[in-house]
């Protein structure tokens, strides 16, 4: 038996590869649209991959299972538990074998065994795994969002997200009884989770790769709490806003995500075009730091600068009904390499609708014929604290809800940046603005956002609230 994890760090998502090599025969669970790294890792194993499965309908990013299964020639394997609402609407026209609890999967030697584990969501399936060459008992459990290391997945994203109305405490009871029938199982479980650290799938995801049942049973919150009323409390107690562009993706992978012919590849525009691009209603994404937007950037575009992050931040923002540009930092083979990474990221998440790229040439030529490019100027610490205290500005901290509760600078006033495009008329009226994050990424997303809105009259918090804090500035906590 092998078992290989792949790990997508913008998303913080695992999938794996698992089989016998013996017989020759794979399985891919919850595989993402990157399907080129499946088929690398099946030839360097030499199997062939026979079978694609999926934990559950997935909301932060959209699955690779169909496309995988088409290309691998392979049988497509989808949940049918969680009644009518939640079953896959292609799973016919891709001839796939619906899973119940209780079915098992044969390759070789190798078997894997179907649970049932609602409450993430109602369809949510785990896989037993068991090495039958070597014991008749299983070794580890591929848990989805079932739980992950340290947490377990969120029961509200049916009615936050998907805007399944009255869902979230019959799902955090359901997940209360999926973790009671999964604790049975022997402490020398392996368990290989579906998201790591900074996945917006939990509240306090651990970074380790895997965990085992009986360490979650002594370490992880969930498996402490044995009153039904309190765990469905505790919960939901906290949860972060999910990103907008979740809803698209329980859409998308439950009716059935688009096959892509080949790998996203965006063409260098010309760079006296980036204006008629604007006119003609093109998103252009700023891929430069923030830093370097700040500085000097073509008004109408949209920074995001690329990174960890930027598959999050962009599926906040980003429209799927729209043509989508991106700026490249450098020239050349630097600027395609770039675009093409962000492109590929952009397509993770269904955004496919990059149709090509600018280089810094555009901004240089854009500076030569129209003079110096627009500018987010930036305020240190300690003059912010004057201009509030004066009353020179209002303050927008544009970081999640759950960081501004557990410290903000006093009178700030929080808008995620998310939700700053439909807030940007009145924000307009509000006088001068001082936008802050935590280090001035989201801060410059936000200050594009409100330019493209007309709102100028605007300062960066240099550095964010940890050089405030640095400054020795007091923070304020919500009570």
């Amino acid at each position: 038996m092998f078992l290989r994890r792949f790990y997508n760090e913008p998303l913080a998502q695992a999938s794996y590869i698992l089989g016998c090599q013996t017989e020759g025969v794979a399985l891919v669970v919850d595989p993402n649209r990157d399907t080129e790294q499946y088929h690398t890792a099946a030839s360097e194993e030499g199997v062939r991959i026979t079978h694609v499965t999926e934990t559950h309908i997935h909301a932060d990013y959209l699955s690779g299972s169909r496309q995988l299964a088409r290309e691998a020639g392979a049988r497509l394997l989808l949940s049918a538990e969680g009644g009518e609402a939640w079953q896959y609407a292609f799973a016919a026209d891709e001839e796939a074998l619906l899973l119940h609890d209780g079915d098992s999967i044969t390759l070789g030697a190798v078997r894997v065994d179907v649970l049932h584990t609602p409450g993430h969501t109602p369809e949510h399936l785990s896989f037993l795994v068991t090495d039958v060459a070597a014991a008749d008992r299983p070794l580890g459990a591929l848990t989805g969002d079932f739980i992950f290391v340290g947490d377990v997945g969120r029961p509200d994203l049916l009615e936050r997200a998907a805007h399944v109305k009255g869902t979230m405490e019959a799902s955090a009871r359901a997940l209360y009884h999926s973790l009671r029938r999964f604790a049975a199982l022997p402490d020398y479980l392996q368990l290989w989770p579906g998201h790591g650290a900074g996945s917006a799938c939990g509240k306090a995801l651990g970074a380790m790769p895997q965990t085992t049942l009986g360490y979650e049973k002594i370490a992880s919150w969930a498996f402490a709490v044995d009153d039904e009323n309190e765990f469905v409390k505790q919960v939901l107690a906290g949860q972060p806003a999910p990103p907008t562009y979740f809803a698209m993706m329980k859409r998308l992978n439950r009716e059935g995500p688009a096959v892509l012919d080949r790998r996203p590849a965006p063409r260098e525009v010309e760079p006296g075009s980036l204006d008629a691009v604007l006119r003609e209603g093109g998103m252009v994404v700023d891929l430069r730091s923030a830093g370097a937007f700040r500085a000097g950037h073509v008004p109408g575009t949209l920074s995001i600068a690329f990174g960890r992050s930027f598959v999050g931040w962009a599926g906040w923002l980003l429209p799927y009904d729209r043509d989508v540009y991106l700026i490249a930092a450098g020239r050349g083979e630097e600027a395609r390499a770039l675009a093409e990474r962000a492109a590929l990221d952009l397509s993770l998440i269904g955004i496919d609708r990059v149709r090509g790229y600018f280089t810094e040439d555009a901004l240089a030529l854009r500076a030569r014929e129209h003079g110096a490019l627009a500018t987010v100027t930036d305020v240190d610490a300690t003059t912010l604290a004057t201009k509030l205290r004066r009353g020179d500005v209002q303050l927008i901290d544009v970081r999640a809800r759950s960081e501004w509760e557990a410290g903000h600078i006093d009178g700030a006033r929080n808008i995620p940046f998310g939700e700053l495009a439909s807030q940007a008329r009145a924000l307009a009226d509000a006088g001068p603005l001082a936008l802050q994050c935590a280090s001035g990424a989201r801060s410059t997303i936000a200050a594009s956002i409100l330019m493209a809105n007309d709102v100028h009259d605007i300062v960066n918090l240099d550095g964010g609230i940890g050089a405030w804090r640095d400054a020795g500035l007091p923070i304020s906590e919500s009570e």
